[in-house]
């Protein structure tokens, strides 16, 4: 199967934090999947907004992506609702609403669950629930209609630092690119099958220190600037665009490669 016209929708995973270019620039799964598409007369756009849930997603970018005419779409979303506090029941509303919709536009449609990351956060152990929830509801809404599972939540790498970045949240350069991996294996398109291989060793444990700085410079800035946009009325991903809102050729150096 080749496609000549690939969305990406989502959040900021989508975007592809931490997932950096030395000039700044984000790269992500959503792009190493393209170069690896990329052909003669493929064109890729990256609807994503960083912080946004899957009820916004479905108000901002999926109208954006019919518009488009794709010939496959890729969603990878939910993280910021389970965050939010969203319950079960509206988790399955929310999926089922976003899948629902894509699939009736896209010819192929895939749709990523989440991995249990709430291990490595504070209080994490909260989450869980609604990390189940959302994945169940993405799997029964892949099943009814129609659209390609990438089921991550059993994937080992979730235990590996490494594959996440300093926040311990956003995947690393490796995380961005086993994802990558799992959705072109997913399609049944040709990769590196270095991008699935287990990496060599074990990942350095974190010390006290590491877990202190962690807090320090990664969690209370972000509890403290969420819970002052709440205060003002201000939504995570306002003031933020898609870095590729158009179909547009790719522009950048092949970024197939395993760095």
């Amino acid at each position: 199967m080749t496609y000549q016209r690939f969305v990406a929708l989502g959040d900021s995973c989508t975007e592809g934090l931490d997932d950096l270019l030395p000039d700044g620039r984000y790269r992500g799964w959503a792009d190493r999947v393209a170069s690896a598409l990329d052909a003669p007369g493929f064109r890729y756009a990256n609807l994503a907004v960083r912080g946004r849930r899957l009820d916004q997603m479905l108000v901002e970018q999926v109208p954006s992506a019919s518009a488009l005419d794709p010939d496959l779409v890729v969603l990878f979303g939910g993280g910021n609702d389970v965050m939010s506090g969203a319950s079960a029941s509206q988790l399955e509303q929310r999926v089922d609403a976003m899948v629902r919709a894509v699939t009736s536009f896209a010819p192929t449609v895939a749709v990523f669950t989440l991995s249990d990351i709430s291990h490595r956060m504070p209080f994490g152990w909260r989450m869980r629930p609604r990390i189940e929830a959302l994945n169940a509801a993405v799997r029964d809404a892949s099943s009814r209609y129609g659209a390609v599972l990438v089921d991550v939540a059993a994937d080992e790498c979730v235990h590996d630092s490494r594959y996440f970045g300093p926040d311990r949240l956003h995947l690393s350069s490796l995380g961005h690119r086993r994802l990558a991996g799992h959705l072109l294996s997913a399609l049944e398109i040709p990769f590196d099958p270095s991008w699935l291989t287990p990496l060599e060793g074990a990942a350095a444990p974190a010390s006290v220190l590491d877990h202190w700085r962690w807090l320090r410079d990664q969690v209370l800035p972000v509890a403290y600037t969420r819970t002052r946009n709440r205060l003002i009325g201000r939504q995570p991903g306002d003031g933020f665009s898609p870095k590729r809102p158009q179909l547009a050729p790719l522009a950048w150096p092949r970024l197939a490669d395993s760095r």
